[in-house]
């Protein structure tokens, strides 16, 4: 993951086998002032996608965070979900 000027990108797939570990990087740039999470740097994603974007928006807490380039596909699956809004 690459942080720069409060944008957090991610890199590489975003599946469950590396959940976890994007998910702790993504905290440390959360903790460090990062308050935008950019997905155009993502090849294939899964649902797990979406447990980590709603993980981080608990994390988050009051502080407003912004999810760039989320793929059609992940918000159709939002929206199945009925969690759309979150993102």
């Amino acid at each position: 993951m690459r942080v720069q000027d409060g944008v957090a990108a991610f890199e590489g797939d975003l599946v469950l086998d590396n959940a976890n570990r994007l998910l702790a990087e993504a905290e440390v740039a959360l903790a460090g002032g990062a308050t935008v999470f950019d997905l155009s740097g993502v090849g294939h994603m899964d649902s797990s996608a979406l447990s980590l974007m709603l993980s981080l928006r608990r994390r988050a807490a009051a502080k407003p965070i912004e999810f760039r380039a989320v793929p059609e596909s992940l918000v159709s699956l939002a929206k199945l979900y009925g969690i759309a809004d979150q993102f």
